[in-house]
């Protein structure tokens, strides 16, 4: 394939509200059981993606179809939140999406989608990555710069924090769509599934990203997920429905933690990192 370009355009705004409603009904699909949160003080640190499913179509929008033709599919790779101030609930934020990145790897081509959610004064309240891989996907020019690394430091297994488990219902894909508006079939019809390459239906990545969110913060035994600066994950598999799953956190700094998730020995969260306001 000859070398495919893209025009990095910025659409927005899209205007969301942090409604409390909305709030109760995640903590509920997520099991948030943080005080703050359930007493309807805070906000959820990883709510706000709930706000970039449709600036996110937009922006991948931007990218040349045959590249989509070139790729024999796509995953979602990698997420990254950086929350610049605590959340409140009831607020309206409007994000803006554009591409930010290409890379091409081994595996294929990471696509970066970069979102600003700014408050009503203009300030940007929460900044977020969507890394996809178009798995296959070759002869892309290099764009932009991809967001800070979150790798799995190696001398944090030496410093164990604690394990946390959570069951993943059979019907949580359906509450989850239900609020996030993510309908993708694989969720939902086996046979869609197998011919994206899975042997099974499986919950959406970023609701398995808020559940590891919430474990680690109650390792942590950090009530208010308005102490979040930031949280980024890879996800390295699916995560079936019916099973438990076992988050296990580790020290890096007095600040900075690491975290991993797997069901039946095998991971499907790898290098998450959660990181607190100082």
């Amino acid at each position: 394939m000859s070398e495919l370009g893209v025009a990095a355009v910025r659409h927005g705004p899209f205007t969301g509200r942090l409604d409390p409603e909305t709030i109760a009904r995640y903590a509920a699909v997520t099991g948030d059981r943080t005080a703050a949160v359930l007493d309807g003080g805070a906000v959820p640190a990883v709510f706000p993606v709930l706000l970039v499913f449709a600036p996110n179509e937009v922006a991948r929008a931007d990218l040349p179809h045959a590249a989509y033709q070139g790729a024999r599919g796509g995953v979602h790779g990698e997420h990254d939140i950086v929350l610049h101030r605590p959340l409140r609930p009831g607020e309206m934020l409007e994000t803006w999406s554009q591409i930010s990145a290409i890379r091409t790897t081994r595996a294929g081509t990471q696509v970066v989608m970069h979102f600003d959610q700014v408050d009503e004064h203009g300030a940007v309240v929460v900044e977020q990555w969507w890394t996809m891989m178009l798995l296959g996907l070759h002869g892309m020019a290099d764009l932009g710069t991809t967001p800070a690394g979150h790798r799995f430091p190696d001398a944090a297994r030496a410093r164990p924090l604690g394990t946390a488990s959570h069951h993943i219902e059979a019907d949580i894909t359906r509450r989850y769509a239900e609020l996030s508006g993510d309908w993708a079939a694989h969720h939902f019809d086996i046979e869609l599934a197998r011919e994206a390459g899975f042997g099974f239906v499986f919950a959406h990545g970023l609701c398995t990203m808020a559940i590891c969110t919430h474990r680690v913060l109650g390792l942590l035994g950090v009530d208010d997920p308005g102490r979040v600066r930031r949280v980024a994950v890879r996800f390295a598999a699916p995560t079936p429905l019916n099973c438990d799953l076992t988050v296990n956190a580790f020290g890096i700094s007095q600040h900075s933690f690491a975290f991993e998730a797997e069901t039946d020995g095998t991971k499907t969260i790898t290098h998450g990192r959660l990181e607190l306001r100082q």
